[in-house]
């Protein structure tokens, strides 16, 4: 049953073209909202706090500070809403998922940043 799935969602589910990111990365989700009969499309930049699952149903955790409220939204990987990912800088962390991350304050919520090449 498990195959028949897997067989289904590489057959029929469209594969989008995006950068490769992992946890502690910051990027940019620009991603289609609909109200009514008009469509804008809006963004959100965050930290990405985790990348969960693979195949179809893969989706990841992006956290952001609005105010001095954290904000945590996730995004499915293949939500057809999506539009473009940009990864605007690449974070070194030692964990795959740093929940961590949440309790931090201040210049303790900095991540280390990888320079590119």
């Amino acid at each position: 049953m498990a195959n028949l799935v897997d067989f289904v969602q590489s057959e029929f589910v469209a594969k989008k073209e995006f950068p490769e990111f992992q946890s502690g990365d910051t990027i940019t989700v620009y991603y289609e909202i609909k109200e009514g009969s008009k469509t804008r499309t809006q963004f959100f930049r965050g930290v990405v706090i985790q990348r969960r699952g693979s195949g179809a149903s893969e989706t990841f955790t992006i956290r952001k500070m609005s105010g001095t409220v954290g904000v945590e939204r996730i995004f499915p990987i293949n939500l057809p809403a999506l539009q473009k990912i940009e990864v605007n800088k690449q974070g070194k962390v030692r964990r795959a998922r740093i929940f961590y991350f949440r309790e931090l304050t201040g210049k303790k919520a900095r991540i280390k940043e990888i320079r590119r090449k």
